[in-house]
């Protein structure tokens, strides 16, 4: 992928204190896509997430290397600490190894800047 057709970052990553989510599902089908994972980064448009692969529900997911199937998905999850649902896309996927994989949700085009902005001064530095 070249320079000219890679998506320029549009907001600085802010490192928080990991947040766990409840669920991550699939707005489409409503179907639950993990029952867990853990926020570890996050800026006014996108969450960076950590799933290791048990959490994921499906077996495909579980046993493949790449989950690149999910990108361009509609997805929503639950903040668990803050009892606070966001919905997005996902932008990206990574596999981590034996960590697990990493999946970045872009929810810019869901709310609102001075909301997003919010969120992330709210979300506690780690």
């Amino acid at each position: 992928m070249g320079a000219s057709q890679r998506k320029i970052r549009q907001a600085p990553r802010k490192e928080i204190v990991p947040l766990t989510l409840d669920a991550f599902s699939s707005m489409e089908s409503l179907e639950k896509i993990a029952k867990y994972g853990e926020i570890i980064e996050a800026s006014a448009s996108g969450i960076l997430i950590n799933f290791k692969r048990e959490d994921f529900i499906k077996k495909e997911l579980r046993s493949n290397l790449n989950l690149d199937a999910l990108v361009g998905h509609k997805v929503f999850f639950t903040i668990h600490e803050m009892d606070l649902e966001i919905s997005g896309t996902v932008a990206r996927t990574k596999f981590l190894g034996k960590k697990g994989f990493q999946v970045a949700v872009d929810y810019s085009t869901d709310a609102p800047e001075y909301w997003r902005e919010c969120l992330i001064d709210l979300l506690p530095n780690s």
